[in-house]
């Protein structure tokens, strides 16, 4: 892929000219152009970044790059996706940097990154970054360049020690963990030093204009998509999501300010609109944003839709879709178990799961996409039973729709209730059941990998030592099988793979993320894990 790509790019917004001691700064997204620039993340943050005048500011991805500066100061990586480190360690050596921030001197640029990645746990990279920042950028970044420009003269730690008083600014390389063993629990997460904060504290924007596209073009993995961000967080607080949990509170983009001018900025460049977040029907006014694209001016819009609440499924959103030239939707259901979503706090019933199957027929659409999920904490052979004749019920309220159940493993992720569960060891064995079940009754059955829902675990409840074993698996591969020749290679050293992954943990126990806070304290979610507990013994 050549330059020429960014010669396609539309853009919604306008880069300032740098003046004529800009900082020089590279942002990377560490995956391949087309992944990144469909992130809606790192469009947002590139924007912000490119308007100042006191940044030069140049784009890297894993294929392709812009004219990058000789002597940067900053680099920052956005981390969507665990398994990029390996491309983060790669882009590093590619600009001959050190992958750990110890080894590295006042002639290396600054590495910072972000995202949801870095935000949930940032414990296993910790080691290869200078800064983190946690939260949302809208204001975060701002303060991040306004201070970093005040000590751009200074030392390198002099630098980091002033960024460190920065609200929801995280310097790894400030805070001394402790052990009890090498190979055992962590006994204490503390600063190096007295001015140094003990915590710090995700950062959350409360404004009503949530993001849009930045920039349009027909070399994204979505093509030629304009993005709206509806909702930011969600309200259901269901005990194992990260989407939820670690953005709270629940907000949403205004009608009049934020959602109409910025669809109808993206339309002047696009047919192509997609309204994101984690429950978009759910937007107080979004019979009436539907109302508002269901206009006559926008009859070749295509319109996609992340995935909805179940209940909020009508025949007139279908209809609006099908107008809208989209064919299928997306709902999440858990479990066909009534008892499981109890504990999980998914409030659903499952008549309401085959009224929306109803409904999506009635108005038209073609395919049904449910999610679900095993391996929850309290789940038994049962509840399985109960999730193949909830699909098959499904299948006869509405003949002729075609249904897929996509179905993952859980994963306990920090900052949510589950954070103390580990993996089910039968889930596998779970997900091959309900393979075997629904195949023949015409339901199409698609299973997320076991073994990657295991690495995916290691890597949101890991802690630091795991720096170690991260550059050993790059060499490896990313199978599960070279995380496990790593861990036996370190043997002695780290905790094993059934420490992070499969072992459930005392909510006594000093977690890595212990010293970073997300929106709700650690008293909270012990009371959410209760009352999950109580729903398993009713």
């Amino acid at each position: 892929m050549t330059s020429s790509v960014f010669d396609l790019e539309r853009l919604l917004f306008t880069p300032a000219t740098p003046n004529h001691d800009a900082i020089p700064l590279i942002y990377a997204f560490p995956n391949e152009y087309t992944v990144g620039i469909t992130s809606l993340g790192y469009q947002v943050v590139w924007a912000t970044l490119a308007t100042r005048e006191d940044l030069q500011v140049s784009r890297l991805f894993t294929d392709i790059r812009e004219q990058l500066p000789r002597h940067p100061e900053l680099l920052g990586f956005s981390m969507s996706w665990e398994l990029d480190y390996v491309n983060i360690f790669n882009l590093l050596e590619s600009l001959e940097i050190p992958l750990r921030a110890n080894s590295r001197h006042r002639n290396h640029p600054l590495i910072f990154g972000g995202g949801p990645v870095l935000t949930a746990n940032p414990e296993p990279y910790a080691e290869f970054f200078d800064i983190i920042l946690l939260g949302d950028g809208e204001n975060l970044l701002g303060d991040f360049i306004d201070t970093y420009k005040k000590v751009r003269n200074a030392d390198r730690e002099t630098q980091l020690k002033t960024l460190s008083q920065v609200p929801g600014i995280y310097i790894p390389s400030l805070y001394v963990i402790e052990y009890i063993a090498p190979d055992g629990e962590i006994k204490s997460i503390s600063p190096i030093a007295a001015e140094i904060p003990p915590t710090i504290q995700k950062q959350t924007y409360r404004g009503n204009t949530l993001s849009t596209s930045t920039i349009v073009t027909e070399k994204a993995a979505w093509e030629n998509i304009y993005m709206v961000e509806v909702v930011r967080s969600c309200p259901e607080m269901c005990r194992f999501c990260l989407a939820s949990y670690l953005t709270l509170p629940f907000r949403t983009a205004s009608l009049e300010t934020s959602l109409i001018p910025g669809i109808e900025r993206g339309l002047t460049v696009t047919n192509r609109l997609g309204l994101l977040g984690a429950s978009v029907t759910q937007h107080p006014e979004f019979t009436e944003l539907l109302d508002y694209i269901s206009k006559p001016k926008y009859d070749d819009v295509r319109l996609s839709l992340a995935s909805v609440r179940t209940n909020t499924v009508t025949v007139k959103l279908a209809q609006t879709l099908v107008k809208r030239d989209t064919r299928s939707l997306t709902i999440a259901v858990e479990s066909g178990s009534e008892k499981v979503r109890k504990i999980v706090n998914k409030k659903l019933e499952n008549d309401e799961i085959i009224q929306a199957a109803i409904n999506a027929k009635a108005g038209g659409l073609s395919s049904l996409k449910l999610y679900g999920m095993v391996g929850i904490p309290g789940e038994e052979a049962e509840d399985l039973d109960a999730t193949v004749t909830m699909m098959q019920t499904v299948k006869k309220a509405a003949p002729g729709l075609r249904l897929t159940l996509g179905c993952s493993t859980f994963v306990p992720k920090s900052h949510t209730p589950f954070q103390w569960f580990g993996v089910n060891k039968q889930a596998e064995k779970r997900l091959q059941l309900l393979q075997k079940q629904l195949k023949p009754q015409g339901i199409e059955f698609r299973p997320e990998s076991y073994n990657w829902s295991i690495i995916q675990a290691l890597l949101s409840r890991g802690d630091r030592r795991l720096s170690q074993l991260l550059e050993l698996t790059r060499d490896f591969g990313d199978s599960l099988g070279s995380y496990k020749r790593a861990f036996k290679q370190l043997k002695g050293q780290i905790p094993d793979l059934d420490f992070y992954v499969h072992s459930n943990w005392s909510t006594e126990k000093i977690l890595p993320w212990n010293h970073l806070q997300g929106p709700l304290p650690q008293s909270t979610l012990i009371k959410h894990l209760q009352e999950s507990r109580s729903q398993e013994s009713d």
